[in-house]
């Protein structure tokens, strides 16, 4: 489970899906359908701490055994992996969702060189970070070698505020950080939108997101972002997003209940 860092570093188109509900059976399930990854957030999601363990176990349950099958397809498994979209940069959540066993972090509201740089502190062992020894469940699955953890597990800093946008380019430069993320919502908010998806600041949110992935890919840092569906997901990835996010598991719940419902009574 340790080659989605070098995957994500290396660049690779990746695509992955978005968990808000402490429901640790769909989660398992939807880690099976052969997303890459798969983001508990524990920022605005509905997730206590043992929720984020209950849910990075699920999602290893997923890929547990060589013979799995990736559902809609006969295909084995693939080693889908679980990050967390912690709830601040601090190091107490930072370490604590790796020691869960989580394969990285998305760390919020990062607004310059020295906010990137503390997450990256918080996430890494001494002497390069100032993560508190203590894999709780990531030495079992990850490893209990520091080193060899620092390695495995990934760093993505969220652009998503006024000022991320402006120190864009001195946050991909980051030492240690493996890549960022658009978080396009409040990247509309600070941009001037009076809702996410504003159409009065369109032209505006489509340069700043063609200016985040120009920056990143001339770092050599992974870009990634949040999509509301399949579609827009790989439009993104086509326009030099390497790693994209599709919707999240309350959204498609009630979306796939309505379109039911209005079956139903056509």
């Amino acid at each position: 489970m340790t080659n989605f860092a070098a995957r994500l570093r290396a660049r690779e188109q990746l695509v992955g899906y978005w968990v808000v509900l402490d429901a640790p059976p769909s989660t398992e399930r939807i880690a099976r359908v052969g997303y890459d990854y798969v983001v508990l957030d524990a920022q605005h999601g509905l997730l206590s701490t043992r929720g984020i363990l209950d849910g990075l176990t699920a999602i290893d349950a997923a890929g547990a055994g060589r013979g799995a099958v990736r559902i809609g397809s006969d295909a084995e498994a693939s080693a889908t992996v679980g990050l967390v979209r912690v709830e601040a940069n601090n190091a107490t959540p930072i370490g604590r969702a790796l020691d869960a066993g989580a394969t990285g972090v998305i760390v919020p509201l990062v607004d310059n060189a020295e906010d990137a740089a503390f997450a990256v502190r918080a996430a890494k062992y001494p002497p390069s970070g100032i993560r508190s020894y203590g894999p709780t469940r990531a030495g079992l699955r990850i490893g209990p070698v520091p080193a060899e953890s620092d390695a495995a597990t990934v760093v993505l800093a969220m652009i998503e505020t006024a000022s991320g946008l402006e120190n864009v380019e001195e946050i991909c430069a980051t030492p240690g950080l493996d890549g960022i993320y658009v978080g396009p919502s409040d990247l509309c908010l600070a941009i001037g939108g009076k809702f996410p998806g504003d159409p009065d600041v369109a032209e505006e949110f489509e340069a700043a997101i063609k200016r985040i992935a120009e920056v990143a890919a001339a770092a050599g840092v992974a870009a990634g972002i949040h999509n509301n569906d399949g579609a827009s997901a790989k439009a993104r990835l086509a326009q030099g997003y390497t790693y994209a996010t599709v919707s999240s598991d309350i959204d498609h719940l009630q979306g796939i209940a309505a379109e039911h419902l209005a079956v139903v009574k056509s």
